[in-house]
């Protein structure tokens, strides 16, 4: 599929992303640094029933992956739920929720490439953390520039780390499961910790609240509907990688957990230590010699893994915005021989000079709140796009059109998603460990809906319809059960 903007050379995005490439995007955006290291704080805080925190996050994920699977098979565009929120919601709602995702994934770049500046500067620290910084966002915004098949590369191998080095962690996990192996601390073998301490040792309202944040670290699994559009089958690929997102969420975050709270008391006070995370603390007790130096090199391969999409999709969905009339028409632009819309890119990495002009100022804790109005983005995001199926599904049927790839039990689901959303955001506000989160979000949120509200009403930017698919009426290209 060749995506079209206006018609002129040089706002046309190419096809380049091939069908390993777009497997292993789909595998990276699932599996973040939150596995490595966030999710010690989720098990220190509700013990081994983390489990569950981790299941019931990855039942919603993959319900929304299928609705947005079903929108995305219907009606590929590299804006995906933006879009889709455009044609079924409103303006509004598409210039909202894009514009929000591209501030969450702009500002988390920041985040990212501190990360790898301080993994960087621990190894060789001749070189000061923003110095780091500054190779790694200008080597990434270089790669972003370049024909899209090279981002697609990059994240191929960046992926096939992480996968290797879960793999490898989860072989080992087993054998000391199974007591067969040799090395590591006496209790650190079979099902020891699972319920020694207490398999719910801190209560179900602790339990609770870990499955509040373990939706934080899922984001990103939706970013292979944005690159599926710039490959030769879009729907073909989405379909196939919407549909394998269930046993990647078994296996790299619940069988990660499992075998960590099998092996690791919960009381640990590594967890809760951000420089050492799950995956150190486990493999430490394993007997893993130097396991904090691997796993680092693994942590440095995942944020600068986000690092790469975060980029690639703020770049896209600036794109969508300006062809649908929500951003200014300069992000259409595209380099001629590369297809990359290089405009977009610049400007989406803004705000990792800003994180490496504060790291360089030892300032760095102002991006602490710029980062507290990101907390609860996915939330929205994933609000939208159940609210987005379920208006277009009912379109799509009223029109008599054929539906390829169908969410399940419509519309039950997709209700029950809403509301457990809904209600998390409730129980957010109340319970208050993430309050500060969905009040800053929230905030921003209701200015960004303001800001789309008045573009709308006063048809701001001129929104270029020829430009959108017509919502109904589509023959989807492939189909599945």
């Amino acid at each position: 599929m060749k995506t079209q903007a206006c018609g002129a050379e040089g706002t046309t995005l190419k096809n380049g992303l091939r069908s390993r490439h777009l497997t292993m995007i789909s595998i990276a955006g699932v599996i973040g640094a939150a596995l490595f290291i966030g999710s010690g704080n989720v098990i220190a805080n509700a013990g081994p029933a983390a489990i569950l925190a981790y299941i019931a996050g990855g039942i919603v994920v993959v319900l929304v992956m299928r609705m947005l699977g079903e929108m995305a098979v219907a009606q590929p565009d590299t804006g995906s739920f933006s879009t889709y929120a455009d044609r079924a919601i409103g303006r509004w709602a598409g210039f909202t929720i894009g514009w929000l995702y591209w501030y969450f994934w702009a500002l988390l770049m920041g985040w990212e490439a501190y990360v790898a500046g301080k993994i960087l500067h621990s190894w060789f620290p001749m070189i000061p953390i923003w110095g780091y910084m500054l190779i790694v966002t200008v080597s990434l915004i270089l790669v972003n520039l370049m024909k899209v098949k090279n981002y697609g590369e990059f994240e191929f191998w960046f992926a096939l780390v992480k996968v290797t080095a879960i793999i490898v962690f989860l072989i080992i996990g087993l054998l000391a499961l199974t007591h067969l192996w040799p090395w590591g601390q006496p209790d650190a073998v079979g099902f020891t910790h699972l319920t020694k301490e207490g398999f719910m040792p801190n209560g179900f309202g602790a339990v609770v609240t870990a499955m509040l944040g373990v939706m934080f670290a899922f984001i990103g699994a939706e970013i292979v509907t944005v690159a599926a559009a710039e490959s030769e089958n879009p729907s073909k690929e989405i379909v196939k990688t919407t549909k394998s997102v269930v046993w990647r969420i078994i296996l790299f975050y619940v069988g990660s957990i499992f075998i960590a709270v099998c092996l690791v008391p919960y009381n640990d006070p590594l967890l809760k230590d951000a420089t050492h995370g799950t995956y150190t603390v486990t493999l430490t007790r394993l007997g893993i010699p130097e396991a904090r130096h691997i796993v680092n090199f693994v942590v440095l391969t995942s944020v600068c893994s986000c690092f790469n999409s975060a980029l690639y999709t703020c770049s896209r969905m600036l794109y969508s915005l300006s062809r649908r009339g929500d951003a200014h028409r300069i992000m259409q632009i595209t380099g001629k021989n590369s297809g990359s819309p290089w405009v977009g890119v610049l400007i989406s990495s803004i705000f990792s000079f800003v994180a490496i002009y504060l790291t360089a100022t030892e300032k760095m804790d102002i991006y602490d709140v710029l980062m507290s109005a990101t907390g609860t983005v996915a939330m929205y995001v994933y609000l939208c796009i159940a609210i987005s199926q379920l208006k277009m599904r009912q379109k799509l049927e009223a029109s008599g059109k054929p539906i390829g790839f169908r969410m399940w039990l419509f519309p039950w689901l997709t209700y029950a998603v809403i509301f457990a959303i809904a209600a998390s955001l409730i129980v957010m506000v109340f319970e208050g460990t993430y309050r500060t989160e969905v009040v800053y979000t929230s905030m921003l949120a209701a200015v960004i809906v303001v800001m789309g509200l008045i573009a709308q009403k006063f048809n701001i930017g001129g929104q270029s319809q020829q430009n959108i698919a017509p919502m109904v009426g589509l023959q989807p290209e492939a189909s599945a059960t």
